[in-house]
């Protein structure tokens, strides 16, 4: 299924035969009373009441007397320990104990046999107590009231010694919370006692709320109070030395009554009717190590077509409002909706019916997020039991007493990839796979296997390009703050079609109003996420059109024969070296793609040019890191685009069966090359929009295999259209392999009057055939006449060499001599001296003997 539920504990596996243990050698010994005496047939009142911030899991259960035994069960040595038993039928609502285990705070009241166990019976009590534990000794009664109180000792960040003083949270169904302070102080060795125990201070935390949360991992309390009927969510921080600071307060546009009460993750919640979930409005906090900072909330169910939940992304400014269609009207709703905190992702689910795979980095566009209807078999495969999410991942099963850590289960989203029908769910399914880490060189040789086999599936994106852009984003984001705000996420900015079975509304919200001025952790992120809502619009997110517009400049130099600063190209040139030296290293397998057997200077400006400017942009708005570490992630990022492209290359040559070799020009093409020449075509159109660098020889090797490949119409239509680029190395190779057939000659003639001017001057030299000698001579005296002053005509002709009397041949060729003559410096042709005046009259003449078929 979609998620992978890892058992972290499990009452029945964990809890269950230690208790048998303990009842058979209790037995044995012939104690009455002394330990936990369970029956055989009473374990059904086994449950769970609470998981404390080190992951420990408190327990308890009764005998057939109905007495009350509590349990603990160690996360980190697997073991149980009895803490405390109470010889009278009572009910447990809550139970906390403190992080050396000396002290337990538990609330109970009178278990009934008729009612519910919800309901106090009039004149009963809800007796708060205290107990010392270590060892066994007296019971301080913190409360007695005729409202119900929940019970959570505060946890210190470091717990290598013990505390002098513990910290108890008493949360009283009154609508206050307070904060005692408890010493201790040890006595005869290890004993240890409350110290003062008629006279423990305590101070109000918070009141008048009607919603309240807690975060055990993070020691954090969300609270919700009502301002002239506006909804405020308030959160407090306890820091390490147990003092705490309200950290913000932020506007909700929800609707809750002042009569309505409402605690989450204070223990197991077992008073509530779990029957009647779904009636009941679901309201919950999750937060990330990214500085993110969601608010999930699900009015009461009022329709058995449609199911209405929100999610406020406060770390991005809005709010989106979700419908998801429930199907048929007899598809009633007996479970509650769940909300499970993902790290990256929260998920959102209604047992039988939908599951909603929320994106809250990038929650922008709705196809980056996956809904799945009752329909799907992920649906079906989920817990149909309620789940409670605590802090982070963890996940409790109160019906089967399971504590779990949800993940994604990474091989079935792969596996689901491959029969994905929707646009929106295979990009969704693409980014969700990738953000769960793992051996990322498996995971993208999955991906590409999958993109080879589905090249054309897509209609709404370009799989190669998104799949490049994702899996460089994920390469480098997790290592660093603030990285997801300025590198690309997606290569689709805008997503207009509808999903099938949601509609969704998004709505700008209030920023969280922060209450201090200096933040570490968590809150640094939060703040740092708020900052660039509130000034960084547009969007700051990198882009290659700089690179675009200087590239573009460069390449015109070169044509024209001009090139600014030789320095400046140096460095550029400089940086493509650097990124094809990181990607060798990280890459010591040898290839089978016959790549980066060239210089290919094009591409390396623009690998050193995007190498330049994705620098300067992240030195400019990534703050507080050093110099060093953003030049050593632009090298990274820059490397795993190219990478990636190898990768594809690789794959597809592997699956063919193709030599490592480069292909000759002679022979007929094969079906495999017809095929990888489609994946390199494609290839180049993902790159080309996004203006991302190639590996040098990609296009040497790409028109290689046109030329094998194609019809020669198609083949120059191909060239001309810019889908086919022509390197002076693939057309070397051309010239040098092909004889002179006349369909050789026609498809040469063809590439050279297509090449610029000087890359084709060099290669009509190779070509040893009376048009390159015509190409070669009408340059030569193209150059020679540009700047031609006519001067008066000299009194002496100079005989050709030819003994031909054609005279204005004959003084065509004088004026020639006499240019090359006065500036032989000037005019020299590179690399050839044998091209003069004499060379082109006799091209002149062979092609004319040539056209008059002589």
């Amino acid at each position: 299924m979609a998620l992978r539920l890892v058992s972290d504990f499990d009452l029945r596996k964990d809890v269950l035969p230690w208790l048998r243990a303990q009842r058979v050698a209790s037995a044995a010994a012939g104690a009455r009373g002394g330990g936990p005496g369970v029956l055989e047939n009473n374990y059904e009142s086994l449950h769970i009441l609470n998981v404390e911030r080190n992951g420990n899991v408190i327990y308890t259960y009764k005998d057939n007397k109905g007495n009350v035994f509590f349990g603990l069960y160690d996360s980190q040595t697997r073991q149980n320990e009895h803490l405390y038993t109470f010889e009278k039928d009572l009910h447990v609502v809550s139970c906390s104990v403190n992080s050396d285990r000396t002290l337990l705070a538990a609330s109970l009241v009178h278990s009934t046999k008729e009612g519910r166990k919800n309901e106090l019976q009039p004149g009963s009590k809800c007796l708060t107590l205290l107990v010392e534990i270590h060892p066994v000794n007296n019971v301080k009664v913190l409360k007695a009231v005729d409202s119900y109180i929940w019970v959570q000792f505060l946890y210190p960040y470091v717990e290598s010694h013990p505390l002098p003083e513990n910290h108890l949270l008493l949360v009283s169904e009154e609508k206050y919370i307070e904060k005692f302070h408890i010493q201790v102080i040890q006595e005869d060795g290890s004993r240890v006692v409350i110290k003062d125990s008629g006279h423990l201070p305590r101070e109000r935390v918070a009141e008048d709320f009607v919603w309240a949360q807690w975060d055990m991992s993070e020691q954090r309390l969300y609270y919700i109070d009502l301002k002239k009927s506006r909804s405020i969510l308030k959160c407090l921080q306890f820091s390490a030395d147990e003092k705490f600071n309200l950290m913000f307060e932020a506007p909700l546009d929800i609707t809750l009554s002042d009569s309505g009460f409402k605690l989450v993750n204070f223990g197991c919640d077992d008073l509530q009717d779990q029957e009647n979930l779904s009636k009941h409005l679901t309201l919950c906090v999750f937060t990330n190590h990214t500085g993110s900072l969601c608010v999930c909330y699900s009015p009461k169910f009022d329709s058995w077509e449609k199911f209405t939940y929100s999610v406020f992304y406060f770390h991005k400014g809005h709010g989106k409002t979700f419908t998801a269609a429930l199907g048929s009207v007899d598809s009633h709703v007996t479970k509650g909706l769940t909300f499970l905190n993902l790290d990256y992702y929260l998920a959102v689910y209604l047992p039988g019916h939908f599951f909603h795979l929320l994106n809250i980095q990038h929650p922008d566009l709705i196809c980056h997020s996956l809904f799945l209807t009752g329909n799907s078999e992920v649906v079906d495969m989920l817990p149909h039991s309620p789940l409670q999410s605590l802090s982070g991942s963890l996940v409790l099963d109160w019906c089967s007493g399971k504590l779990y850590r949800a993940l994604l289960n990474q091989s079935y989203l792969l596996q689901f990839l491959w029969n994905a029908r929707l646009d929106c769910e295979k990009m969704a399914v693409l980014h969700c796979v990738l953000s769960c880490g793992g051996d990322r060189q498996f995971l993208e040789a999955k991906i590409i296997q999958w993109i080879s086999e589905n090249i054309s599936a897509c209609h709404s994106f370009d799989l190669i390009q998104e799949f490049i852009i994702a899996s460089s984003y994920w390469s480098i984001c997790p290592e660093t703050s603030n990285m997801d705000k300025l590198l690309p996420y997606s290569s689709v900015l805008t997503w207009n079609t509808e999903i099938p079975g949601i509609t969704l509304v998004t709505e700008e919200i209030a920023l969280p109003f922060m209450k201090v001025h200096s933040f570490k952790g968590y809150w640094e992120k939060l703040n740092s996420n708020l900052e660039y809502v509130k000034y960084s619009k547009p969007h700051l997110h990198y882009n290659n059109s700089m690179v675009r517009k200087e590239w573009h400049s460069l390449i015109s130099e070169e044509k024209t024969g001009r090139r600014r600063s030789m320095v400046y190209v140096k460095n550029i040139l400089d940086n493509a070296t650097k990124v094809i030296s990181n990607l060798e290293a990280r890459n010591l397998e040898p290839r089978l793609t016959p790549l980066f057997q060239e210089e290919d200077n094009h591409q390396r400006l623009l690998m050193g040019l995007m190498v330049s400017e994705l620098k300067d942009h992240l030195l400019r708005h990534l703050q507080g890191v050093e110099k060093k570490k953003i030049e050593q992630m632009v090298l990274d990022y820059v490397s795993k685009l190219l990478d990636l492209v190898c990768q594809i290359m690789e794959t597809s040559w592997r699956k063919h069966s193709l030599h490592p070799c480069v292909p000759h020009f002679s022979g007929r093409a094969s079906a495999a090359e017809f095929k990888v020449f489609h994946i390199m075509t494609r290839i180049l159109e993902a790159t080309k929009s996004l203006f991302l660098p190639l590996p040098p020889g990609f296009h040497t090797l790409h028109t290689i295999l046109g030329v094998h490949c194609l019809p020669l119409h198609n083949l120059l239509h191909y060239i001309d259209s810019g889908v086919l680029l022509l390197t002076e190395t693939a057309v070397t190779r051309l010239m040098k392999d092909l004889d002179n057939t006349e369909k050789n000659e026609k498809l040469k003639f063809s590439i050279i009057v297509r090449l610029p001017p000087l890359i084709g001057q060099k290669i009509c030299r190779l070509w040893d055939h009376p048009m390159s000698s015509n190409i070669i001579s009408r340059n030569h005296v193209k150059r020679l006449l540009q700047n031609y002053k006519k001067k008066p005509p000299s009194s002496v002709i100079h005989k050709s060499s030819f003994s031909v009397e054609f005279l204005p041949l004959n003084y065509f060729v004088e004026i020639l001599t006499d240019i090359e003559c006065s500036n032989q410096a000037l005019y020299a042709f590179e690399g050839h001296d044998n091209v003069d005046a004499k060379f082109v009259e006799e091209a002149a003449l062979k092609h004319t003997m040539m056209l008059l078929g002589l």
